[in-house]
């Protein structure tokens, strides 16, 4: 069977690197210690696939091409150089979208793989599994379902495009198969396999608890706020990045706050001239790399984002979080978790309530246990 795997842009990164290596660990596994341990239990179909292993191969579209955006992660996560880079670049939904799709297109001609394996909602996913169900490719999501209810959202008309032309609908939670039988999907096509991120949040823990993130920043433990902020109805209007920024100004005042920055970010201020930081307690970074990301968000009194990776990281550690948008497409961190919705004009209110609450809360929902991955094989193997 030959799968190819598609990562565009850094949200991507932590869902192919437990992926990838499941299936390297898949391949190790001999066809006669299968036979020995229990043949009468095995699958047909998956002894025929330990005799002839699973052949994988990463194709990276180029969408994320920053080096503190896309290499680090790479690198952190031990992920092997891409077996094809695409190099699509930036450009406008409509740029970027088409690009991939011309350069993908043929890929999947010379290549004739078995599946696709496309993963969260990023233009990556939806141009690739576009190009792949025209071609007759079997394509399977990974996140499939997430729904945030929201169509001025890029990522949610990517969701529901990619879901609707899937063929092996791969869900991190009961909510997410809801929402596809809701929209007719057929109940063969979903499978509930857990969320995939915490897979490499697992794997990667004893590394980001050897970082000094903390002691660098002259930080202590549960005495900050961990600050992640990109989406454009946050940032790209000088209104409501003038009154984040300033409500982060003063909330520094009382404990130190860490925004390491997006690009877009940052562009917007200096944009907009808006002048912040002034205060050495409002520690603005460059990005940071995924051990540092994990380790301030363990360690954090209260995260403040608009990232849905961070809604669950942050749930999986019960660190008190607060999303600033009006929705999520991850419910089960707000029902289940220790993540909350805000908005702009709420967010003083809101802040204050989480410092008078406990410093962890919620739960971690289930088949949150890093054993995502070897259900996804399994999945892909019965289909």
């Amino acid at each position: 069977m030959k799968i190819l795997i598609i990562a565009g842009a850094r949200p991507n990164f932590m869902k192919v690197a437990p992926l990838i290596k499941a299936i390297q660990q898949w391949n190790l596994r001999s066809p006669a210690s299968v036979l020995q341990n229990d043949e009468s239990r095995t699958p047909n179909r998956e002894l025929q696939t330990r005799k002839h292993p699973l052949q994988a191969l990463l194709v990276h579209t180029g969408q994320h091409y920053d080096a503190q955006m896309s290499d680090v992660f790479f690198q952190e996560l031990g992920i092997p150089a891409p077996d094809i880079n695409l190099g699509a670049g930036s450009g406008s939904h409509a740029v970027q979208t088409a690009n991939i799709m011309l350069k993908f297109e043929p890929v999947c001609i010379a290549e004739k793989p078995d599946w696709l394996v496309v993963v969260g909602d990023v233009n990556s996913t939806m141009a690739c599994t576009l190009v792949a169900a025209k071609l007759g490719i079997k394509v399977a999501h990974v996140e499939a379902g997430l729904r945030s209810g929201d169509r001025t959202m890029p990522e949610e008309i990517n969701r529901l495009v990619t879901d609707s032309i899937a063929d092996l609908l791969l869900t991190p939670s009961e909510d997410a198969n809801e929402n596809l039988r809701r929209e007719g999907v057929a109940e063969s096509k979903i499978k509930l396999v857990g969320n995939i991120m915490i897979d490499s949040l697992l794997v990667n823990l004893e590394k980001a608890a050897q970082r000094t993130t903390l002691q660098n920043l002259g930080l202590a433990d549960k005495q900050f706020i961990y600050v992640t902020l990109h989406r454009p109805s946050n940032v790209d209007h000088r209104a409501s990045l003038s009154s984040i920024m300033g409500e982060l100004d003063g909330l520094a005042q009382q404990m130190p706050v860490v925004f390491p920055m997006h690009p877009r970010t940052r562009a917007r201020l200096a944009e907009f001239g808006i002048n912040s930081g002034a205060n050495g307690s409002l520690k603005i970074l460059d990005p940071i790399g995924y051990h540092d990301s994990l380790n301030l968000t363990r360690h954090a009194r209260l995260v403040l984002t608009d990232s849905g990776g961070l809604q669950e990281e942050s749930t999986y550690f019960r660190t008190p979080c607060l999303t600033l948008r009006p929705n999520t497409e991850r419910p089960i961190t707000v029902t289940l978790g220790s993540n909350r919705l805000t908005t702009v004009a709420d967010l003083k209110t809101d802040l204050g309530q989480v410092f008078q609450n406990s410093d962890r809360l919620g739960q971690i929902p289930p088949l949150w246990d890093g054993q995502t991955a070897s259900r996804i094989i399994q999945a892909l193997l019965a289909s």
